[in-house]
């Protein structure tokens, strides 16, 4: 009565079941690649951009994302920096709006960071290997 003669006679077979799946593998494959060619690589990208932010110290000659070069003068709190862009003259700026570190400075003496307790200059992965495996 409310059920179609068309709809009530068609029972689920299972080659049009396994036709309805071969017609997503494409859609499936492309979204694999897409994950691995575009969505992958950005996250790293903002891994990397992330630990370059929290090793922000003062000394460091960074580059805001609206282009202005300044010297950290101060970090003021964990969001926000005070960056010198001239002789005298400081902004605030958060954290998240540094683009990029032009050149590091050098630590305080005998302030040692967490990351640098062998002494040696963090270096890849490779010459890391390297000189652990030749360490005596």
């Amino acid at each position: 009565m409310f059920i179609s003669p068309a709809f009530a006679e068609s029972a689920t077979d299972p080659a049009a079941l396994m036709n309805s799946v071969q017609s997503f593998l494409p859609l499936i494959l492309i979204f694999v690649i897409f994950y691995f060619l575009l969505i992958r690589p950005q996250q790293r990208r903002m891994k990397q951009h992330k630990a370059m932010l929290a090793a922000i110290r003062r000394g460091d000659k960074v580059v805001t994302t609206g282009g202005i070069i300044g010297t950290v003068a101060k970090v003021v709190s964990e969001q926000e920096l005070s960056l010198e862009i001239a002789e005298n003259v400081r902004v605030r700026v958060m954290r998240d709006m540094i683009a990029n570190v032009l050149s590091r400075s050098e630590p305080a003496p005998g302030a040692e960071s967490n990351d640098n307790r062998g002494g040696d200059k963090p270096e890849g992965t490779a010459s890391g290997l390297k000189n652990l495996l030749t360490k005596k």
